[in-house]
């Protein structure tokens, strides 16, 4: 009886955490529909408008890691329902907003609301024995898919009745999920960790390597999915002239599948391994950014029956297609390291996912103001995968002289001892 208690306590958690984190993330990135009308009301040129949709992104990311350790010490319920409350105020405001200055100060307490993973993910890990926390960690999760949310509802508020009710809808939103947050979850002082542990302690695990080599894995998988989650819309409108809400609609197409498969992740990196699922996600977003890197391009050859001309360009089908594929790998990918952290960090769950969170999400708010610097500078706005395909490269070295080739070398040792004395 007592079992059956717990599991049905423990998915419980795991159901109103991906619903609150499923509705922080949406607002979390409501610049990314948004920011498109906001970009013309102000006048913003391509630097700018990376800057207005990354703010939030900066305070999400910063407070990753102290949100981590409060879990850690106090429990996901009261941290979670606390942070909830404390955007509703902030999201409502910007609603209220006319200059530059306006929304990215509001943004910045906007962006609390991206803080919410690593309170969520250690709750929901800590409810389940080990060879189970990769499922429920990926099932948490799919509440990414807030950032599809927000390409699907946001379009239609602000063609309905302007932008400025997006923050409101929103923030009635937040108010009701924090209530029902409260009522339908459960806490269990046995996840807290021991009052011995300071914050240096905590903060002990800074100097870890392998934590650093996980944020460089989580900067790409999920850096690189909140700033194409920021960025596409307004992709698609500058470089295939779609309108707000077609534009909007494809780049659900990496968004949705960036949130949902990640429960999919979880279970492959249960069955599988972190390692090698991982592996494979750095492949395979490598090969489809260097195709969505290259440029729309003319070229002329003269030939012995006068000059051809060639165009090379992707077509929308094709971009959107090869966007499809990185949505996935990058699901996949989320999960993956956090099936790391959750077997080599059992009891600093809170804290790792907090400072791997922390570096992620800054990658998330760095990348989208280094898309726009580059394509203001370069005038190439492919140059966006141009700069994701470097920073895959330097992750997927990093695994190789980390990972790969020790693997290699035990594997060659085993095999080696097995041989037969002759």
């Amino acid at each position: 009886m007592v079992s059956t208690t717990h599991e049905r306590k423990a998915w419980s958690v795991v159901v109103m955490n991906t619903f609150a984190f499923t509705v922080c993330f949406a607002v979390w990135m409501m610049f990314a529909v948004m920011g498109v009308p906001l970009k013309e009301q102000l006048d913003l040129n391509e630097t700018q408008f990376g800057v207005l949709i990354a703010t939030p992104v900066l305070t999400g990311s910063l407070v990753r890691l102290p949100l981590g350790m409060l879990t850690d010490k106090f429990g996901g319920r009261v941290v979670f329902f606390a942070l909830m409350l404390a955007t509703v105020g902030p999201i409502w405001l910007m609603s209220a907003a006319t200059e530059f200055w306006h929304f990215l100060v509001i943004g910045l307490f906007v962006g609390l609301a991206g803080g919410s993973f690593s309170v969520g993910i250690s709750c929901c890990a800590r409810w389940f024995k080990k060879s189970r926390q990769g499922l429920a960690m990926g099932i948490f999760g799919v509440g990414n898919v807030g950032a599809a949310v927000t390409k699907l509802v946001a379009p239609a508020i602000v063609l309905a009745y302007g932008w400025t009710m997006v923050p409101q809808v929103y923030a009635a939103a937040m108010l009701v999920t924090a209530i029902l947050f409260w009522l339908l979850t459960y806490d269990d002082p046995a996840h807290r960790a021991p009052s011995h542990v300071t914050v240096r302690d905590q903060l002990a695990l800074l100097k870890d390597p392998v934590v650093w080599k996980y944020c460089q894995y989580y900067s790409i998988v999920f850096g690189g999915y909140v700033a194409l989650s920021l960025w596409m819309t307004r992709y698609y409108v500058a470089e295939y002239e779609f309108d707000l809400a077609k534009a909007a609609l494809l780049a659900a197409a990496f968004s949705l599948p960036g949130g949902i498969l990640r429960a999919a992740g979880g279970w492959l990196s249960d069955k599988w391994g972190a390692h090698r699922v991982t592996w494979w996600v750095l492949w395979v977003s490598w090969i489809c950014l260097f195709f969505m890197s290259y440029p729309q391009t003319e070229f002329t050859v003269h030939t012995v029956t006068g000059p051809q001309t060639w165009r090379i360009a992707l077509s929308p089908e094709v971009f959107t297609a090869l966007l499809f594929v990185v949505g996935v790998a990058f699901a996949f990918g989320k999960a993956s390291v956090f099936k790391y952290i959750a077997d080599e960090y059992p009891h600093n769950i809170g804290t790792v996912s907090g400072i791997v969170g922390l570096v992620g999400g800054l990658g998330g708010f760095l990348l989208p103001i280094m898309f726009g610097a580059l394509t203001d500078l370069t005038g190439i706005r492919s140059s966006a995968f141009m700069l994701m395909y470097g920073v895959v490269w330097v992750s997927l070295i990093w695994m190789y002289t980390t990972e790969v080739r020790k693997l290699d070398y035990m594997r060659r040792r085993r095999s080696h001892c097995a041989d037969p004395i002759e």
